[in-house]
């Protein structure tokens, strides 16, 4: 049965959570995505990062993350500052009004979280997450 498969319930809860989030910013009017929201975070956070790297952060394959990456660009969430040592390339950077949106959903992830995370103590989520880093790594080939 489905429902005894521990990566089925993963699963599940992940796109419960991801539709959740998903209608509580649509219902708040904040334009954006939740991956184009973690793809301007992950920006933020890391300034210098290639598109692949943008990719392996964000869980998506990186044909994606170009289209969102030019999306934000579009609606001037992003921009691409030329490096100066090398024309070819630029360095992504949140704009101000990437800022803005990034401010107007932060109460809103945390809201969400909150939701999703009811009556679970903080060693139940220290033990989830520990369990959940053993399940990666026993993912990743040995080198």
């Amino acid at each position: 049965m489905l429902s005894n498969i521990v990566f089925y319930s993963l699963d599940r809860a992940i796109r419960s959570y991801r539709r959740m989030a998903q209608a509580n910013i649509d219902r708040a009017g904040v334009n954006i995505t939740i991956d184009q929201w973690l793809v301007l975070r992950v920006l933020l956070e890391h300034d210098d990062l290639t598109q692949n790297e943008i990719a392996e952060h964000v869980f998506k394959d990186q044909a994606s993350v170009a289209r969102i990456l030019a999306l934000l660009t579009q609606r001037g969430l992003l921009s691409a500052v030329p490096l100066p040592h090398d024309g070819r390339r630029t360095q992504l950077r949140v704009t101000e009004e990437g800022h803005r949106i990034l401010d107007a959903v932060q109460p809103i992830v945390n809201d969400n979280r909150k939701t999703a995370l009811a009556g679970i103590s903080d060693d139940e989520l220290a033990q989830l997450r520990s369990l959940l880093e053993r399940i990666t790594q026993n993912c990743h080939p040995p080198a």
